[in-house]
């Protein structure tokens, strides 16, 4: 079973959603691992990756300014 979001948002938005990784890669035409690391912190997304997730997952509000949403 792979790791919950780092990002309580991001877990809550996941969870309403009801969309596994595999799905929410498959939205966003990325490898399931890469979403995986993305959303467990292990790495850091582009701009337009967090902005994708963001749009599939339907999280409007901004992110805090902190490392757990840090993009690159």
């Amino acid at each position: 079973m792979a790791p919950n979001p780092q990002c309580a948002a991001l877990a809550a938005a996941k969870e309403k959603k009801g969309y596994s990784y595999g799905e929410i890669a498959s939205k966003l035409g990325k490898p399931e691992q890469h979403v995986i690391d993305v959303c467990t912190g292990k790495v850091t997304p582009t701009s337009a990756e967090f902005d994708a997730l963001a749009r599939v997952l339907d999280i409007t509000a901004s992110a805090p300014h902190d490392a757990a949403h840090a993009t690159k």
